[in-house]
Order: structure tokens, then C-alpha cells, then sequence
């Protein structure tokens, strides 16, 4: 089984560092650390205003945070672009380093400590140092939750690696596997009585977004992954047993979107082939097209609905015709056309995406209350320039540029943080 991978592996050119897929990560990481640019909070207070252009400003902050259950919107598109993009990454970085004389049993251990690494990071991350409201005066602990961006890609990552190598129908045919056998795993799955009290796990019993017929098996907190972290997540010490995830939000998600990076590997290794630049081009056009017919029509067609929060197959196919679509628009425009100078600021940030996702979730707070203490607590309206009501956007604007003047500062002295 290694000796077969080596030379599969090196029937495509290892091409430089593309600049497109540098330039696409970075686009979804500044989308990340927006936090939606705080439009929520600048929508409540134009609707408290009963502001006449609070209208436009709630469309744009719509596409800005998560549909509550069923539908996409853009927010909901950075997740799988970025998972999406691990596969994609994987393609070169292995091929790389297979080109290095690293032998393959080296570089399954590198993947299995990565994938430990992610993980662990995403708990560390996630987990808050301030008392909470529930126990206040208590020494938080550990939150043990495996359903975030790093802790998904950690827990799906060894497995990626064990597919590297393999023929793009190997590949296509093991993400179909994967997506049928998750879609029977949740229709199959009894679900609850009819007079079960939905409150009990965090849905109103009138929630307007709960599934009627076949698709309530995907409703929310009441599928077979919600069971499973119901036993899963008390085996970790908790100061309270887990019961549901407020936002519907699963372990096992995990298994589906091991498809959506097996879809980004595939990408990878298109772009790493021989093929001309136009043809790689078409095929992601095409096969962005074909995602987004798919799983569409599985949605509408009542067989799979479409629910980024427990990333249905539907979804895993849906967001993978965008996040080829895109792709094929980076890669289009920058390696194609030869416009690269615009997407210099992207490709500082997509070069360094764990270091710049870090720097968020560890140093905003402290950020936003340093510029306060130095600078007044008028800064974010600019000294009053700008109406109150969009502070939290300065605020946004403010704190994301702080952030890439640090990647720029690190770029240009060649530091990038890999695990």
C-alpha cells in the first residue's frame, strides 16, 4: 500500500506555491475575523433609530451570519471553503515533501500529529478563561467541544492523509460512500416519539425552521449526531452534562466534511496535473456546477435538506460547487489573467492562516480595550466622524487591519506558523 502512493503521487508536476489558492485562503480568513463586521449589532440600533435605510444594511448583514437551519447565505461558505482548501493544500504540501525524501511512514506520522494538533488547538481556543454566568466565581474549565473549524479538520485530517496518493475515481468514489452512508445513517435513525418535548433539547415546539415528513430526521438536536454527543461529550469532565448544542452544531460533522476536503484534495491534485491552465479552469467550473445541481435537487427533492449546521449531504455537495466556483475564480483571474497585485494583501494572510485565526480568537478583546485606553472611548466613531450606530463596524475594520499589518510584519520577515 506505500510503495503504490509515492508513485501516485508522482505522475503530476509539483508546481510552485500557487498564488491563488494563497489569495482564496485569505479571502475566507478576513471573512472570518470580520466577525460579520458587527452589521448585527449596527442593524439593532438603526432599527431602534426606526432608520428608513435599515433595509439595506439587514441584507447585507443577512449573508453576514448563519441561516438559523435550512438555506445558505455567504457566511455560511467559509467553513467548507476553508476545509475545502486543507484538501486542496494537502495535494502539493505532500507531494513536496514526498520530492524531500521524506518517506511516507514520516509523513503519516506529520499527519497524525497534525491532526492531534488541530484538535487540541480548537479546544484550547474555545475554551473561555472568564467565570461564566451559570457559575460565577468558578475556575472555568476545559470546554471539550469538537464541532469547530479545527477541531472538525483535526478529527478528519489522519484520514484525508490515509487518501493521498490515490486516483481521482478512489477518491470521488469514497466521498459518495461517505455522504450516502451519513444520509442513511440519519433516515434510518428512529426518531423521537410524537409527544417528545423538543424544549428539552433547546427547540421550541413551533420553531419555524423544524422539518416536517422524511426530512425531520434532520431536524435540529433530535438526529442521531446529537445522540451521539449526548454520550460522547459527558465522557469528557464537564462542570455540567452536556444536553444539546444550542446552535445544533455536532461532533459528527466531522464524517461528512471528510468529503468536502476529500472534494478539495481532488482539486489539488487538478491543479497540480499537467492539463493545460484552461482546461484545469473548466473542470472546476464544471464540477462547481454540478455541485450546486446536485445538491440542490437533493434538497428540493425532499431527500436530503440542506443544513450547513450538521452539514447534510445535500450541503457537503451544495457548498462544494461554490467553493469550486470560487476557486476556479482566484485561480482564473490570478493565474490565467496574470492579475496578481490585487491579491497581494490576500496572499499575506492566506500564507499564515492559523497564525492570523490564533491572533483573533486570543488578542481582539485585548485589541479593542488598548485602543479605548489610549486613543478614548470615541475612537470607533472616529472622535465622532462617524454616526454611533456603525461603531461596531469601524471597530471591525479597525481591529482587522491592526491584524494584517502583523501578518504583513511576519511575511516580510518570512515567519509562518505551521503545524
Amino acid at each position: 500500500m506505500a510503495s503504490e502512493k509515492p508513485q501516485a503521487a508522482a505522475t503530476a508536476t509539483v508546481l510552485p506555491r500557487l498564488a491563488s489558492i494563497d489569495a482564496y485562503r485569505g479571502f475566507v480568513m478576513l471573512a472570518m475575523i470580520s466577525h460579520g463586521f458587527g452589521l448585527a449589532a449596527v442593524v439593532r440600533e438603526l432599527a431602534n433609530r426606526h432608520d428608513p435605510n435599515v433595509g439595506v444594511w439587514q441584507q447585507i448583514a443577512y449573508q453576514l451570519d448563519h441561516v438559523p437551519w435550512v438555506g445558505c447565505v455567504f457566511w455560511d461558505l467559509i467553513q467548507p471553503s476553508f476545509m475545502f482548501l486543507v484538501g486542496t493544500a494537502m495535494a502539493f504540501s505532500c507531494a513536496v515533501r514526498q520530492l524531500k525524501g521524506d518517506s511516507y511512514g514520516r509523513m503519516a506520522l506529520h499527519a497524525a500529529w497534525r491532526a492531534v494538533a488541530l484538535t487540541l488547538l480548537g479546544i484550547f481556543l474555545r475554551t473561555s478563561i472568564e467565570p461564566s454566568a451559570e457559575h460565577p466565581g468558578v475556575t472555568p474549565a476545559t470546554n471539550f467541544t469538537f464541532e469547530d473549524v479545527l477541531t472538525q479538520m483535526g478529527l478528519g485530517y489522519f484520514f484525508l492523509f490515509l487518501l493521498w496518493g490515490r486516483s481521482q475515481k478512489t477518491l470521488f468514489g469514497v466521498a459518495l460512500a461517505i455522504l450516502i452512508g451519513y444520509w442513511a445513517l440519519f433516515f434510518f435513525y428512529p426518531r423521537p416519539p410524537s409527544d417528545f418535548d423538543t424544549a428539552t433539547v433547546g427547540v421550541p415546539a413551533d420553531w419555524e425552521y423544524n422539518l416536517l415528513g422524511v426530512q425531520a430526521h434532520w431536524n435540529k438536536n433530535t438526529n442521531p449526531a446529537a445522540d451521539f454527543d449526548r454520550w460522547f461529550l459527558n465522557v469528557f469532565p464537564r462542570l455540567d452534562s452536556f444536553e444539546f448544542n444550542r446552535g445544533g452544531y455536532q461532533t459528527l460533522s466531522f464524517v461528512p466534511s471528510l468529503a468536502t476536503m476529500i472534494f478539495g484534495l481532488m482539486a489539488g491534485e487538478l491543479l497540480r496535473g499537467n492539463r493545460s491552465g484552461k482546461f484545469k479552469f473548466w473542470v472546476l467550473v464544471a464540477a462547481g456546477i454540478l455541485g450546486l445541481a446536485s445538491g440542490y435537487a437533493l434538497h428540493e427533492l425532499g431527500i436530503s435538506p440542506l443544513v450547513k449546521r450538521i452539514w447534510t449531504p445535500s450541503w457537503t455537495l451544495y457548498s462544494t460547487g461554490w467553493t469550486c466556483l470560487m476557486l476556479a475564480g482566484f485561480y482564473g483571474v490570478i493565474e490565467l489573467a496574470g492579475f496578481r497585485r490585487w491579491a497581494f494583501p490576500l496572499v499575506v494572510v492566506g500564507t499564515n492562516s492559523i497564525a492570523i485565526y490564533c491572533l483573533d480568537k486570543l488578542t481582539r478583546g485585548w485589541i479593542v480595550k488598548r485602543l479605548m485606553v489610549h486613543l478614548g472611548s470615541e475612537v470607533f466613531t472616529l472622535w465622532g466622524l462617524i454616526d454611533a450606530a456603525f461603531a461596531p463596524l469601524v471597530q471591525s475594520l479597525i481591529v482587522m487591519a491592526i491584524l494584517w499589518l502583523v501578518l504583513y510584519w511576519m511575511y516580510r520577515r518570512r515567519i509562518f506558523i505551521k503545524i
